[in-house]
């Protein structure tokens, strides 16, 4: 027997989780399809970044442009999260107590005043803190930092808690799900999709929906479409409880670090440290030289970091494309569509699934989205 939905949505991370959530709430008659191998959502450990990375911004000059269009949806997203965990009922420890990211000398302080003024000028609540004021507000940064841009919106929050609380919404609404079986095909069956999975089961749906991070350009080349997705893996680790000490989502200005503090008072410690793929499966995997430069840097910021034990570490996978979200029909099939976050997915998910439901639906997205067509890829192989 083939099965049968009005929506497929492949990919059940935090875009394709909301978007169904969405669909479901219009009435749409959603199926939802994660295969579970990379699980970048499952993986994330829950910043909520709003201000442009500096060190991003140096390496690829290129994509200013594309960043500064994306600004908007940043602030936006994150008033979303708010939104989403009151229509949710659920505590996902949502705290958005301000970012921070430092500099250790004065040519990387004046590259973050002049990105905070035209961060300013794009709308974001942004302002430059010398070590005086850094010191006020966060005593617990170590001596090296000279200075910082305070982005007001960025915190944090517990990805566990809330995707376990959309799982649970998706449950209650009747939502059917299909997990650890991934989409081997898709091809066009008359007025529909029809998608032949990895266990040899087959579905039909009237429309599709590529929500599967690194995995969506692949599925998309299958219909004569280019999405340039590319896979990620990255490196995180997570220390013991603490004492409240981290109170700001903290970021460098010029090195791969991230740091923030759970609710539980676990310190979280990312920042874009290479993992690698490994084994039959490619699964991400931890590389140790990647640990112990993520673990020296923390120190170096936060000194306090050096007495707690690192209960944990892991890798997920992140998706890159040109830094923007990839949003709408495939011009070469439109009963198709696309939706990728673009720069930290997490962030955009519940804002990016508003936009992409709206898209399918027929209603105002919120946000101009010509810029996000898939088909800018198509266009630019072309040229």
């Amino acid at each position: 027997m083939i099965q049968q939905a009005d929506v497929a949505i492949i990919g059940g991370g935090i875009v394709g989780l909301c978007l169904a959530r969405n669909l479901a709430i219009a009435g749409r008659d959603v199926l939802l399809l994660d295969d579970g191998r990379h699980g970048g959502t499952n993986a994330n450990a829950g910043s909520l970044h709003v201000q442009m990375q500096s060190r991003f911004l140096r390496m690829y000059p290129e994509l200013v442009p594309n960043l500064e269009a994306s600004l908007p949806l940043y602030p936006a997203a994150a008033r979303r999260w708010s939104s989403l965990a009151e229509e949710l009922g659920a505590d996902v420890e949502l705290r958005q107590s301000g970012g921070l990211m430092v500099c250790e000398d004065s040519t990387s302080y004046e590259f973050l005043a002049r990105k905070c003024a035209r961060e300013e000028e794009l709308g974001l609540r942004v302002e430059m803190l010398d070590r005086a004021a850094v010191r006020r507000i966060a005593p617990y940064l170590g001596e090296a930092v000279v200075g910082a841009e305070l982005c007001h919106d960025e915190g944090k929050l517990n990805p566990l808690l809330a995707n376990r609380a959309l799982w649970d919404d998706l449950r209650q609404r009747g939502v059917p799900h299909r997990l650890k079986v991934w989409v081997e095909r898709i091809e066009r069956d008359g007025a529909g999709m029809a998608l032949t999975l990895s266990d040899g089961s087959a579905l039909r749906a009237g429309t599709v929906v590529l929500a599967a991070g690194a995995g969506t350009g692949r599925l998309a080349a299958q219909l004569g479409a280019h999405v340039p997705t590319v896979a990620e893996p990255l490196h995180m680790n997570i220390t013991e409880a603490a004492a409240p000490l981290v109170k700001h989502l903290v970021q460098h200005a010029e090195r791969m670090i991230t740091l923030k503090q759970l609710a539980s008072g676990q310190v979280v410690i990312g920042g874009g440290w290479p993992a690698r793929f490994a084994g039959p499966d490619q699964a991400p995997t931890v590389a140790m030289e990647s640990l112990v430069g993520n673990l020296t840097l923390a120190q170096h910021i936060v000194p306090s970091v050096r007495d707690l034990r690192l209960l944990r570490t892991w890798a997920g996978v992140n998706t890159t494309t040109d830094g923007q979200c990839v949003l709408g029909p495939l011009g070469a099939e439109p009963r198709v569509h696309v939706a990728v976050p673009g720069d930290a997915g997490y962030t955009l998910g519940p804002l990016v699934a508003d936009m992409a439901a709206a898209i399918l639906l027929g209603r105002e997205a919120g946000f101009p989205v010509a810029r996000f067509t898939p088909d800018r890829f198509n266009r630019e192989a072309t040229g």
